[in-house]
């Protein structure tokens, strides 16, 4: 007879709250080191886009997506789940390389960079104990794209990815994708547009990546830790967001 393990107990719940609310703060630090690189401020970094490029960031981001899904799930096949900083080492170099030609290069590292940030992403998903195969998993991963990015933490949207996941088919995948690519584009814009400063692109670019690839990266943890410990403690999985959120919101305790 098969004997079940019992859910966790109450402390254990929160203790694995708290530290996924601490991964969840890291990540909000994870564009300092962008504005500090390019000296500007993220507000302006679009402006920086030729307007032909600006209007076509949706169409493209929302190509280099679904690119990107087939091209991360093949790759599993090739490459073994890789330690987050081996991820983040990759997207690094990328982003140098993409900003050595300004604008030019990084339009082209745009879709290698995607599909390393969502690989990077699966092998969170198998860190949990997901398997990247399930359709379910696979909207998992594209879901965490829709937090708000390493460049904007003013309103609260870097929460407002965690949701309860509907039954899952490939229509509501590819609907999934078709609405979190234009909130993407506006993501992968900032950091083109960093690449393309004079002088410093190949150092933004690397700096970008790096920045881009840790805060996603978090945020996964967070979104499938979440998961798991919905499963680990038998609780709902929308309560557990609440209790997140309401964690998320409280100050953390200044040290004197």
């Amino acid at each position: 007879m098969e004997i079940l393990e019992a859910p966790i107990g109450p402390g254990d719940v929160e203790a694995r709250l708290r530290a996924l609310v601490r991964r969840h703060r890291r990540a909000e630090n994870a564009g300092i080191q962008i504005l500090n690189v390019i000296g500007g401020q993220a507000e302006g970094l679009l402006n920086r886009l030729p307007s032909e490029v600006r209007n076509q960031l949706a169409e493209r981001t929302d190509r280099a997506l679904r690119m990107a899904m087939e091209a991360a799930h093949r790759s599993r096949g090739v490459v073994e789940e890789m330690p987050g900083w081996r991820s983040r080492a990759l997207t690094t170099a990328m982003g140098g390389l993409g900003g050595l030609g300004g604008l030019p290069t990084a339009l082209a590292e745009l879709p290698v960079t995607t599909t390393m940030l969502l690989r990077a992403i699966q092998d969170v998903a198998v860190e949990h104990g997901f398997d990247p195969a399930e359709p379910g998993v696979q909207y998992d991963c594209i879901q965490v794209f829709a937090a708000a990015g390493p460049l904007d933490h003013d309103d609260g949207s870097d929460v407002a990815f965690l949701s309860t996941r509907m039954a899952v088919t490939g229509t509501a995948l590819q609907a999934l994708i078709t609405r979190v690519a234009p909130r993407l584009a506006t993501v992968l814009g900032q950091k083109l547009a960093a690449q393309t400063v004079p002088i410093l692109g190949a150092a933004a670019g690397a700096a970008t990546n790096f920045a881009y690839t840790s805060y996603y990266q978090q945020m996964a943890h967070v979104h499938f830790g979440l998961r798991r410990l919905a499963i680990d403690a038998d609780r709902p999985h929308d309560r557990l967001i609440e209790e997140f959120r309401a964690l998320a919101e409280t100050p953390p305790v200044k040290r004197a």
